[in-house]
């Protein structure tokens, strides 16, 4: 039964209730677990689920559990700011990767966290936490402190404000000294987080700019803490971001889909 003064879930609503059940962390689950983590009763998940195995949203495996379906990440292929960006950058974060043979990564911030929406590593790269699809809190990569660096200052001050994620004992909760680094980002366009995810990976991460000079997305390198000096790293991740850059100039679908969540955030704030 919905509590007093909610509004009934629409259908669309319990779709994505359902689709949201689905994480990084969590991948398959039973129906009554979809229903518990989407908050629907059984028979209103159990439909639910049925036509969106029936659609290609979903699957059923052998073993019983539900996963995402092949047609949902057909569909999420789709979206401009990932497939403009992923091509745009792929041939650069290429390069990159076999100059170093380490983890290369681009990101891009959705709210106030980072979203990694593509990843090169090899077998002897350093071990990350991060992987497509991703979300993980701005302050603590090098790729997120670009984000955040260059971020509306209310994004910026919602981020400041805490809670802040300790990684490691490196990993920066100071308001005030988060602040400075990322005025010392935007100073030097360059971003390194040595140990705040892991005590052995050093992250640099530049940003990556649309024709009209907005950051849109941040590339960057993960590398074993000690192996490599950052200012080594810094030109080659600073030249594969600038290339990045060039090749997103007059790209009419990057436009939109930076317009896009802008519109959606004033539709939902009027309706």
């Amino acid at each position: 039964m919905t509590p007093a003064g909610l509004a009934t879930p629409t259908a669309a609503g319990k779709v994505l209730d359902v689709l949201g059940a689905f994480g990084t962390e969590a991948r398959q689950f039973t129906l009554s677990a979809i229903a518990r983590r989407s908050g629907l009763a059984l028979s209103t998940a159990h439909r639910v689920v049925a036509e969106l195995v029936a659609w290609g949203a979903l699957e059923r495996g052998d073993d019983g559990l539900y996963r995402i379906g092949l047609r949902l990440y057909e569909v999420g292929a789709l979206a401009p700011r990932g497939v403009a960006l992923r091509d745009a950058a792929m041939p650069f974060m290429e390069d990159l990767y076999e100059i170093t043979h380490e983890v290369v990564q681009l990101g891009v911030r959705e709210g106030t966290e980072l979203v990694f929406t593509e990843r090169l590593a090899g077998r002897s790269s350093v071990g990350v936490h991060t992987q497509v699809g991703l979300r993980f809190p701005l302050p603590a990569s090098g790729a997120g402190l670009v984000l955040l660096a260059f971020a509306p200052h209310d994004v910026q001050e919602a981020v400041l404000g805490g809670p802040f994620q300790a990684f490691t004992s490196k990993t920066i909760t100071d308001p005030a000294l988060l602040r400075t680094r990322l005025a010392e980002v935007r100073r030097s366009e360059i971003a390194v987080s040595e140990g705040q995810v892991t005590l052995d990976s050093l992250s640099v991460g530049a940003p990556v700019r649309d024709p009209s000079g907005a950051v849109v997305a941040a590339v960057s390198i993960v590398v074993h803490a000690g192996a490599q000096d950052a200012s080594l790293l810094a030109p080659l991740v600073l030249t594969a971001a600038r290339g990045i850059s060039r090749s997103l100039a007059g790209s009419p679908a990057l436009r939109q889909a930076r317009a896009y969540p802008t519109s959606l955030r004033t539709r939902r704030e009027s309706s």
